[in-house]
């Protein structure tokens, strides 16, 4: 008697249905192939790679720049002419595009867990070219019109690195069980060397990362100075209009302890702060000319001055996204102060203004490097402020006792400098409680913000930590990485190592596994199932010949004409009947 069934039964797989299914719309079983990626498909997936790459530098890039979004739209408007908020198309289509690559990458990763063949459809391949192609030309685009901001990234590196390289580690750890899958699957013992090698060589280099990474934070906190003084930069350009009496008075209610003001001279002589007004809407104010809203201050006169509005544009371009969150008292106090855009100045009105004003003159930080030497002769108790870096030997000489710098134009060894020749260090503009950190822990004595509200309410450092706790944490992180990676790689390949080390002699046969998941393409392993399914055959006729014709014919009445031993195929799978002979 024999007894039937087949040797193989696909089962639904839904997961793996919907992995090659969105990515290269494979939802067919027969679709689906476990041969080797070809190398046009290769190219396309280091096309992705490439592509996530480069996502990931630029999202990183303007997650950071948050500290300067204002001065990249003061940027666009000096272009333009027209005042935006440029940050928001550019936000909206990298949070996109980074999302759709990323996806991607994961179906990508786990068509190479899954053992399936890579094939990334042809839309898929649209919207990667088109990622890759905006993404370049948003990074050459910015390079060439804000190109200083790019110094943002290593400052912020000194915040973020510690955390960054921790996460890298959880990355390459998480690699390990792709790459023992492969190296279970390899065909090649030198296949297999090579792939452990590179891998244990890139996860060994992640390991010893924290040796190139520093950070004034990484400090005894007994060392640490008192925080930086904070300076309204414009007054809080964040709460009302910049450059406006509204505007310095919420600074002094947030404590700051000075004013920057940047101060334009009228026609006649009149000093003002150089605020932004709409002249778009009061063009009509002079004489009904409308090329006159782009002339400069000093082509009016104080009068016409006084009529223009410098907070309305502030209340419909909301440049802060503060405008709803202010007090309706507010909202019409903001849209009735008065000012010019346009920057120019005149030292000798300017420094009598000052010298009138009854302000001390020990309180006034004076920045103009023109006739710097005939302003210190007339008003010596003025802090004389340069904005150019130069070596304190020569500020010494030049009479500069301040310094005041962009944070980028600043390392940790020249502020120690700057401290060191007691020369007063400020930076601008500090808007990010993390830049606010790195800089307390740098040891600047001072900062200039646009967010006085924010910077006022961090009392410590985002993160301090001493260098004995991070070496800690770093040998930590490491050994538990490289623990979990050796538990992966032996878990994956279990059964080859066992074989290794047991020799063929204790193998059953049996235990052949006939999975094309196991070290062999989907072709091999049908072969080998032929194989052994004719074998099985051939042996089966050899036993029944010796058996004589009685037996034969006995074994042909149990056989049904639609249960012969038959091996056959059917949408490219194979079905074997052939289970056990009962005599």
């Amino acid at each position: 008697m024999v007894k039937h069934q087949p040797l193989q039964v696909y089962e639904k797989q839904l997961c793996l249905s919907c992995l090659t299914g969105i990515y290269g719309c494979r939802w067919k079983r027969y679709q689906r192939s476990h041969d080797s990626t070809t190398k046009w498909e290769c190219l396309w997936t280091l096309v992705l790679v490439l592509t996530f790459s480069l996502l990931l530098i630029w999202s990183y890039f303007w997650w950071e720049a948050h500290n300067d979004y204002n001065e990249f739209n003061w940027v666009l408007y000096n272009r333009s002419g027209e005042w935006s908020d440029g940050t928001v198309s550019i936000l909206a289509t990298t949070a996109v595009g980074f999302t759709y690559i990323t996806f991607l990458m994961i179906l990508a990763l786990g068509h190479v867990a899954m053992g399936q063949q890579l094939n990334l459809h042809w839309l898929h391949k649209i919207g990667v070219t088109a990622a890759l192609l905006t993404t370049i030309t948003g990074l050459v685009s910015t390079n060439q019109i804000w190109g200083e901001e790019w110094d943002i990234v290593p400052i912020s590196l000194q915040a973020t690195g510690p955390f960054l390289h921790i996460g890298a580690v959880a990355a390459g750890t998480a690699l390990a069980w792709l790459v023992a899958g492969q190296v279970a699957r390899a065909e090649r013992t030198r296949t297999q060397v090579v792939l452990v090698l590179v891998y244990l060589s890139a996860l060994l280099a992640l390991y010893l990362l924290p040796l190139n990474i520093t950070s004034p934070c990484l400090m005894d906190r007994s060392n640490l100075r008192p925080p930086p003084a904070i300076i309204g930069h414009r007054g809080a350009p964040m709460l009302a209009p910049e450059n406006t009496l509204m505007s310095f008075h919420k600074a002094v209610q947030q404590r700051v302890v000075g004013l920057e003001a940047d101060v334009a001279i009228s026609l006649d002589g009149v000093p003002l702060p150089h605020a932004r007004p709409d002249p778009a809407e009061d063009h009509g104010r002079f004489g009904g000319l409308p090329e006159r809203q782009f002339h400069d201050a000093s082509l009016f006169n104080w009068t016409d001055l006084r009529a223009l509005n410098a907070g309305r544009w502030f209340l419909k371009d909301d440049p802060f996204w503060t405008v709803q969150a202010m007090s309706e008292r507010d909202r019409v106090r903001a849209g009735n102060q008065t000012g010019h855009p346009r920057r120019d100045s005149w030292v000798n009105d300017t420094l009598e203004t000052v010298l009138q004003s009854g302000i001390r003159q020990e309180q006034v930080m004076w920045t103009p490097d023109w006739d710097r030497g005939a302003v210190r002769e007339v008003a010596r108790g003025l802090q004389q402020t340069s904005e150019e870096k130069h070596p304190p030997t020569d500020l010494r000489e030049r009479g500069i006792v301040r310094l005041q710098l962009r944070y980028n134009q600043a390392s940790a060894q020249e502020i120690r400098e700057f401290s060191a020749a007691n020369l007063s260090l400020t930076l601008s503009s500090v808007n990010d409680p993390w830049l606010f950190s790195v800089l307390w822990c740098s040891g600047v004595p001072s900062v200039s913000s646009d967010a006085p509200q924010i910077l006022r309410k961090v009392p410590y450092p985002v993160w301090l930590m001493s260098p004995d706790e991070y070496n800690v944490v770093w040998i930590a992180t490491d050994l538990v990485s490289f623990a979990i990676v050796i538990g992966i790689f032996v878990f994956q390949n279990y059964h080859m190592i066992r074989w290794r080390f047991s020799g063929m002699q204790r193998y059953n046969p049996e235990q052949i596994m006939l999975s094309a998941a196991v070290r062999r393409s989907s072709r091999d392993v049908n072969i080998m199932k032929e194989k052994l399914i004719f074998s099985a055959c051939a042996s089966l006729s050899l036993a029944l010949q010796w058996q004589g014709h009685d037996l034969i014919r006995e074994v042909s009445n149990g056989i049904g004409d639609s249960d012969e031993l038959s091996v056959y195929a059917e949408n490219g799978y194979d079905y074997y009947s052939n289970q056990g002979i009962a005599q």
